[in-house]
């Protein structure tokens, strides 16, 4: 027997079991995914909990939320971070309020009580994915950023509130609102280097404009057509 033939089979073995773990790979099944997408899909009409309470019009969707910290994700260059699993955690992270709402602080939930009823949300989510491998990924993902068990989540968390913070800055400028409480709330929170650099120039921005010197232009509209 040559080598030849011995190489021959041994990338046709290698080719079998390629092909035979890709077509016994178990799809999410699509009445499972439609209802899935669905689920998802109110998070994109569900209203940020804390501008609603604050008067602003128009407020932003947690949906909206969750796409640009997913892409704030994408500019952290630690290499401690794995930054795949970092936007992945950013788009999984306020999943359970497609079920309970956005609950805020000032809403009466102890932490302890937000937990459970986000938990009960997720597994009611996932529990009916009809496949437990993409359920218990999604399930870590979560589970990682609630409990900050990872460098992912503890960047996530401070995406999370940096996110909240240009938010903020943004009404300010377009509505004329004064949203210090969100400010203060971040007063120290942030740590990461590059998430606390990013910080430092959004309120030297702020300072700046409240000081009526150094005023943002408003952002041209895109054109269309």
């Amino acid at each position: 027997m040559g080598w030849g033939f011995l190489r021959q089979l041994l990338l046709l073995t290698a080719w079998m079991a390629t092909t035979t773990t890709t077509a016994t790979a178990a799809a999410v099944p699509a009445s499972k995914a439609l209802g899935f997408f669905r689920t998802v899909g109110k998070l994109k009409t569900l209203k940020r909990t804390g501008w609603v309470n604050h008067n602003v019009f128009e407020p932003e969707s947690v949906a909206d939320h969750m796409y640009r910290m997913a892409m704030l994700g994408f500019l952290i260059t630690d290499a401690a971070v794995d930054k795949d699993r970092l936007i992945k955690v950013c788009l999984v992270h306020d999943l359970a309020e497609a079920v309970v709402g956005d609950i805020t602080p000032h809403d009466g939930v102890s932490k302890e009580e937000k937990r459970r009823l986000e938990e009960t949300a997720m597994k009611e989510i996932l529990g009916d994915l009809g496949n437990d491998a993409v359920a218990d990924e999604l399930m870590a993902l979560w589970l990682d950023y609630e409990d900050g068990t990872g460098p992912e989540a503890a960047v996530a968390k401070q995406l999370d509130k940096y996110e909240m913070i240009v938010q903020a800055d943004e009404y300010e400028r377009t509505q004329g609102k004064t949203l210090d409480s969100f400010f203060k709330s971040t007063e120290g929170y942030f740590t990461h280097p590059e998430v606390a650099s990013w910080a430092r120039e959004l309120l030297d921005s702020r300072a700046q404009r409240l000081a009526g010197s150094g005023a943002e232009p408003e952002a041209k509209k895109p054109k269309t057509g």
